[in-house]
């Protein structure tokens, strides 16, 4: 008898959405905007403190958004983390700036602040801005690449598409930079089927984002434009899986995190493995379990491991090593080459039980044997 697939990352409903949907439909906000929207923006600044939100179609609409309001233009250099999803990236390459990658430490996984200096001091111009990627749900290391970005006068946006719950010096990922993006894409720690968040302290950049995220509209009672704009706004029926989301984001944070520590229990004495490890003083909020092989090729753990109905994926393969960006500027140590090569994304899905991580762990010590 086979056993059930073990999905990456499904979605787990609260049991609430369906409720919030009926209101929504009853109300017929079926369109874009509506109070679903109102109530999920106000629930993202009220857990993470950011005291303005914006709700988008997806989070590569969003860093679109902080992009074009910051000003952000043809040719402009923009630095961003290379060990990322291309998502990240898009953005850049939608107001035809220039991408310039930066390389990931071995403490974090994330971008290694002793390069940022010398990504600046490589680029063709002064860089406009910094994407900055928390990958994984592990936050990079926010206060040297702040003060570096705050020295030289470069925005800061952090791609928190895959942190939401987690902490740095006890305050949320995303709230630190001038924007902060987070995700709520169908394999996310919390999921509205797709969708995006932009929050930040400064209301004129929310407000700005707000007036190109509905087609640039002019205040009028006819259809008016002086800017171009996009149709980037979530729909109220979307907002309101949000709302019913965001009622368990702790309870999905504490479910991940305590579904690595028994992957860590189950493969503590495998020697060649590594886990995606967690700066002190912060909470990794372990969206996916990852982890890196000193000997064994990830592929063949992964090909194993679906022979038994279980999903597994390699790490992001760095921007810099992608054909898309063969000629673009970086600079590198070859640590996010280094963990593409050898590492893997576990199933982390927050229904999984713990007879589930022991069955995907006796597999893997399979394959590695």
């Amino acid at each position: 008898m086979s056993h059930p697939r073990l999905f990456l990352s499904p979605p787990h409903m609260s049991g609430r959405e369906q409720h919030y949907i009926a209101q929504a439909f009853e109300s017929n906000y079926i369109a874009p905007l509506g109070p679903f929207v109102d109530r999920f923006e106000a629930s993202i600044c009220d857990y993470t403190h950011a005291p303005h939100a914006l709700a988008t179609i997806n989070a590569t609409a969003a860093l679109h958004l902080a992009l074009r309001v910051l000003g952000i233009g043809a040719g402009d250099v923009v630095l961003a983390s290379s060990f990322t999803f291309i998502g990240s990236i898009a953005a850049i390459m939608y107001q035809n700036a220039v991408p310039l990658f930066i390389d990931s430490d071995t403490q974090s996984w994330n971008l290694d602040p002793a390069l940022l200096e010398e990504a600046i001091a490589k680029a063709p111009t002064k860089p406009k801005a910094l994407i900055l990627t928390h990958l994984y749900g592990g936050c990079a290391d926010l206060e040297p690449i702040i003060a570096t970005c705050k020295h030289h006068g470069i925005a800061l946006i952090e791609d928190a598409a895959e942190s939401l719950g987690s902490l740095y010096h006890a305050r949320n990922s995303g709230t630190f930079g001038d924007l902060g993006v987070y995700s709520f894409n169908g394999n996310k720690i919390l999921s509205t089927s797709g969708g995006g968040m932009l929050v930040s302290a400064n209301k004129a950049l929310i407000d700005k984002a707000r007036f190109y995220s509905t087609q640039a509209k002019e205040n009028a009672p006819h259809y008016e434009h002086i800017e171009f704009g996009y149709n980037y706004r979530m729909s109220n029926i979307l907002a309101a899986i949000g709302v019913a989301q965001m009622e368990v984001i702790e309870e999905r944070v504490e479910k991940c995190r305590m579904i690595f520590e028994w992957y860590q229990e189950e493969l503590g004495d495998t020697e060649e493995i590594t886990f995606m490890p967690e700066l002190p003083q912060s909470r990794h909020n372990r969206w996916l379990t990852t982890l890196t092989f000193e000997r064994t090729d990830p592929l063949h753990v992964m090909r194993y491991l679906e022979t038994h109905n279980i999903e597994s994926r390699p790490l992001w393969k760095p921007m810099h090593a992608q054909p898309l960006f063969k000629d673009a500027l970086h600079v590198s140590r070859g640590v996010s080459d280094d963990l593409f090569a050898q590492g893997l994304c576990l199933p982390s899905g927050t229904q999984m039980e713990r007879d589930d991580v022991a069955r995907v762990c006796a597999h893997l010590k399979e394959a590695l044997s």
